[in-house]
């Protein structure tokens, strides 16, 4: 399955507000000033309201980190964002006895609260990505390739297997999408191909490595979800559909690890430096003698080959521990197929 291309000859974003050509990773308009993630912002911000209202300082504080990639260092909002942090940083501080070696005698908040606050940002965070999800399917070509899709594997698998097919290939897609649009990288709704999968067109390439590892791997990391959820549904349901569906899903996301052509592990295999590849092999041979998953063959022999090419990664310790992390999960959940 071909996750992402390249497409050549596009424009890039323009600004909403007065129609300025942006930067491939501007965060503001430099003849207007308008945030290009005003939207993601007032999403942060609530998610990180909510936090602090419930009680969750950390995660509020966390949630405002985030924020602070979307906007400009010399502005106001960052400046501003700065201060609430610094806020936060203090009342955590006063608020960890741990720090002094001591038990709290008297905490801000019961462990009942805690509890219930840290589980209402939990199902925020959720709500979000499934609206995120949601807004996708408007797009016309995602939505009306997705359905041939459908109806060409419902023919050879029957309609159970192919909505889960299809789905779960979304979910991976999508991953891609979000991380696209962290950085400001345009790029066309994901499109649907049978016999390929789908794919998403990059409007420009990233240059940075780093940059391109973090977005070829977003889609296994959200594939890999897609497969939990669907294990977790039939070790509660019992209904196999919903195991074939999830290995599937392993199965097909690691395949996408292969780290070759324009496949999601070759824009992760890319970051990373000699010894990295190595480990990741090593990885992979572990896998493969505890689940037997021949498809690991195929990703192992190809990671060898680009081990031993002259060119090399500038090396990305996070890549390395989210390529291992994915080749251990995925194959463990791919182990029935193949």
């Amino acid at each position: 399955m071909e996750s992402i291309r390249v497409q050549p000859g596009e424009r890039r974003g323009q600004c909403a507000n007065c129609g300025t050509e942006l930067a491939p990773h501007a965060v503001a308009c430099p003849a207007c000033g308008t945030l290009v993630f005003s939207e993601k912002l007032k999403t942060i911000a609530a998610r990180a309201e909510a936090a602090r209202i419930a009680g969750n300082l950390e995660i509020a504080r966390e949630q405002w980190r985030e924020a602070l990639q979307f906007l400009p260092p010399d502005s106001q909002q960052h400046a501003t964002i700065d201060e609430r942090i610094a806020e936060l940083t203090t009342r955590i501080d006063a608020a960890n006895p741990r720090a002094a070696g001591k038990k709290p005698t008297n905490p801000d908040h019961p462990a009942w609260r805690r509890a219930l606050g840290a589980a209402a940002t939990g199902f925020l965070l959720l709500l979000g990505k499934l609206k995120f999800l949601i807004l996708g399917l408007t797009k016309a070509s995602t939505f009306f390739s997705m359905l041939g899709f459908f109806a060409v594997y419902w023919k050879i698998y029957g309609w159970p297997l192919a909505a889960g097919l299809v789905v779960s290939i979304y979910i991976h897609e999508m991953g891609h999408v979000s991380v696209l649009k962290k950085f400001g990288i345009g790029a066309g709704a994901p499109l649907f191909i049978p016999g390929v999968g789908a794919l998403v067109m990059l409007k420009e390439h990233p240059a940075d490595a780093h940059v391109d590892a973090e977005i070829g791997l977003a889609g296994p990391i959200w594939g890999l979800g897609a497969g939990l959820a669907s294990i977790v549904v039939f070790w509660i349901t019992r209904i196999p559909i919903w195991a074939a569906i999830a290995h599937l899903t392993g199965f097909i996301n690691m395949f996408n690890l292969t780290p070759v052509w324009q496949l999601d592990g070759s824009r992760g295999f890319h970051a990373l430096d000699r010894p990295q590849r190595i480990a990741v092999i090593g990885a992979i041979a572990i896998a493969y003698l505890l689940t037997n998953q021949r498809l690991l063959l195929l990703v192992g022999i190809v990671a060898v080959w680009r081990a031993v090419q002259k060119e090399q990664g500038p090396g990305d310790l996070k890549a390395t521990g989210t390529y291992v992390g994915l080749i251990a999960a995925l194959s463990w959940l791919a182990r029935a197929v193949g």
